[in-house]
């Protein structure tokens, strides 16, 4: 069993364990940084206070942090509650005010006595034509004047914690780096002219000026490197482990093959043909396919995926697919059993609304093999569903499930091939280090035929206009959908916006308005999305639950209000629902008269382009991974160094080093792979070394 190395042991102590960290602080810095030691040598600062300016007092400019050699002279305590505590000073060329509110006891009189010298350093202000400090930082004797830092980093902070507080046990922490053998490949370190990982650390921590704080510095960029390849290698470790997993060599069946082929009304995209041929090599090899399908909205994943289940099935198999919500489980039934019954496949769907007698009739024709497809929600993890013989797991929408529900469905099969599918783009850095176990296919090629949608920006002070507009639509059959703004994460809030307007859209358009949002029961969200695709209601007023999937070829309007406050990716994934049809599509922005610049820009970026990979790529430019994807249902692993946004020419490098590694050294006994086992210790990754069988 592999053991953590000796060295790193004083960084994964409690932070209690750093001198002068009681129970109160170590719930504090618990918030900020984490419970170990090594979770604040990540906590980086972000900014500096500068303390070298020490002008003679008459030179003294206000709005500085100055160090000042002060002989006390006079404390005048206030005359009444609510008045600063004031200990007059000078230095031989004018004079200062010291200033304190809430003085108790004598505690200034001890700290500052008159007639001696102290060293003061704070922020200098002018007050009713008087120099003051208010508040100084650090108040110290002559003799101890090297106490106060001429550069002195300024860290995140919470509640109840002070910056001279921080400051001191971080440097009780950083005092904790170990001298660590190097993981580095020696020709990228020299290239890049990186430091070792103890003097980087310690460089980010002791920035020189502001500009030390930019995440392109050396420095920063060492350590972003380091947690990178660590993520990766952990990838790297995981791919390579399921590789070795035992799968089973699906031949397909080519007759049936071709009649699949032979069932769409249309022909395949180049895309389209080169992912299904990427998928169905896989599917051939002993090994177990673990693949990604990534297409932008509207490409056609459905039918990619509809011939993975095919060739599944061919080979005289069962194949699944599993969908996050009831909606789209009953989409991709209505999608994929009209074609499979073309060609003398049956279709079961199993989800959570399926009770007594037809889930049992249905379990049962997924367990004696009847049923050759498979569709379900999260039902399909349930102990009581048994396959026949699962070789292929398809999940969709894979951002919406955990790395081990994943897993769960494919081990319902002998070795069971895994193919994950999403309509979010994401940008190929990101992709690396959300899906870097997996081998990727892109669909970026809408299907001939798809309309380019019309997108408009417009304030919300012609919201009026807008609604009056829609009755020119309606007239023709046009069926539009209304989306409502996101509250920040409050459901309430959402519901309350849809609610409001589904009443005002209403009183305009009568009972044809229906409404759809997160909170009603997964049987009322089926009946109003199918009385909207079959024409019984014509406007859909809706929170984002629309977002993924939907298919209804009539709706040709898409009104998003307060634009402003969606991602570009969500906004993209939204007006995906609209052009499915052959009716020319309208996707209307509306944006707050107040909205700033920047999200100006980034509603001109949707405006301006339909693809999705590149609308992802500008919007990790403008406000970063975490923001993009939004982090609850991203999947995206939490970085604490590296910044999609800086780093994204690290991350295809981590990718290319961690592949090598483990190319030429499996089991990392090398003296490199043994340096990477610590990196891998360190920050926190060694579940990926129980994949190493010796360690």
């Amino acid at each position: 069993m592999a053991t953590r190395p000796f060295a790193l042991d004083p960084l994964f102590q409690s932070t209690k364990t750093v001198g002068g960290v009681g129970p109160r602080l170590t719930k504090l810095f618990e918030k900020i940084a984490g419970p170990m030691v090594a979770d604040l040598l990540w906590h980086l600062p972000a900014g500096v206070i500068d303390r070298r300016y020490s002008p003679p007092l008459r030179d003294a400019q206000p709005d500085r942090v100055a160090t000042l050699t002060l002989r006390i002279e006079e404390h005048i305590p206030p005359k009444r509650h609510g008045l600063p505590y004031r200990v007059k000073a000078t230095d031989g060329t004018g004079w200062i005010d010291i200033t304190f509110f809430n003085v108790k006891g004598d505690y200034l009189e001890q700290t500052m006595p008159v007639g001696d010298t102290r060293v003061v350093s704070g922020r200098l202000e002018f007050y009713s034509g008087y120099l003051q400090m208010p508040h100084p930082d650090y108040i110290v004797a002559e003799t101890q004047r090297d106490q106060i830092p001429a550069i002195e980093p300024v860290y995140p902070l919470t509640a109840g914690l002070t910056q001279k507080v921080c400051l001191k046990i971080m440097r009780g922490a950083i005092a904790r780096a170990p001298v660590l053998e190097e993981w580095l490949d020696p020709a990228h370190q020299a290239r890049e002219g990186w430091q070792t990982w103890q003097q980087s650390l310690l460089a980010a921590h002791n920035p020189a000026d502001e500009a030390d704080l930019s995440p392109l510095t050396p420095a920063r960029r060492r350590l972003a490197y380091d947690e990178l390849l660590a993520n990766q290698l952990t990838m790297a470790l995981v791919r390579q482990n399921q590789k070795q997993l035992k799968g089973r060599a699906l031949p397909g069946n080519n007759e049936l093959f071709e009649k699949a082929l032979a069932a769409f009304p249309f022909q395949l995209t180049h895309a389209q043909k080169q992912a299904v041929e990427e998928i169905r090599a896989d599917m051939r090899e002993p090994a177990r396919m673990h693949r990604l399908l990534q297409g932008d909205v509207g490409s056609g994943k459905t039918a990619v995926a509809f011939l993975a289940l095919v060739h599944a099935i061919g080979s005289g198999a069962q194949a699944a697919i599993m969908a996050p919500t009831e909606i789209l489980a009953r989409q991709h039934e209505h999608n994929i059993s009209a074609l499979a019954a073309k060609i003398g496949l049956k279709t079961v769907t199993l989800t959570g609304r399926d009770k007594g007698k037809s889930r049992k009739a249905i379990l049962e024709q997924i367990a004696n093999g009847d049923a050759n497809i498979v569709i379900g929600t999260h039902a399909l993890f349930q102990e009581d569903v048994i396959f026949n013989d699962l070789a292929l797991a398809i999940i969709d929408e894979q951002h919406r499930f955990g790395v081990h529900q994943r897993l769960q469905l494919s081990e319902k099969g002998a070795a069971a091939d895994m193919l994950v599918m999403t309509a979010t783009p994401i940008p190929r850095t990101l992709t690396l280090t959300v899906y870097g176990d997996m081998d990727v296919s892109r669909l970026n090629e809408k299907p001939p035929g798809r309309q380019p949608i019309d997108t408009r920006l417009v304030s919300d002070e012609r919201l009026g206009e807008v609604a009056d507009a829609l009755q020119r639509k309606l007239e023709t059959g046009e069926r539009i959908y209304w989306v409502c703004p996101l509250v920040e994460e409050s459901e309430k809030l959402d519901l309350a916006a849809a609610e409001e307007r589904f009443l005002h859209l209403q009183q305009h358009y009568g009972a044809r308005v229906g409404l759809l949002h997160g909170r009603m029961k997964p049987a009322d969200k089926d009946a109003v999305m199918e009385a909207f695709s079959q024409g019984l209601l014509d406007i859909l007023v809706s929170t984002t639950v629309i977002e993924v999937g939907v298919d209804v070829p009539q709706a040709t309007v898409m009104v998003i209000e307060h634009a402003e406050r969606f991602g570009l990716a969500q906004l993209h994934q939204l007006r995906g629902r609209i052009g499915r049809g052959t009716g020319k599509s309208t996707c209307i922005l509306l944006y707050s008269a107040k909205a700033s610049e920047v999200a100006r820009t980034r509603l001109a970026t949707i405006r301006d382009s339909e693809d999705g990979f590149y609308i992802s790529e500008q919007d990790l430019k403008l406000r970063g991974a975490g923001e993009m994807l939004g982090t609850r249902q991203s999947g995206l692993p939490e970085f604490r160094l590296a910044k999609a946004e800086f780093h994204g020419d690290l991350i295809a490098t981590a990718y290319d080093d961690a592949r090598l590694v483990i190319q030429r050294d499996p089991q990392m006994l090398s003296q490199r792979g043994m340096a990477l086992r610590t990196l891998l210790y360190l920050f926190a990754r060694d579940t990926a070394i129980k994949y190493l069988r010796s360690g």
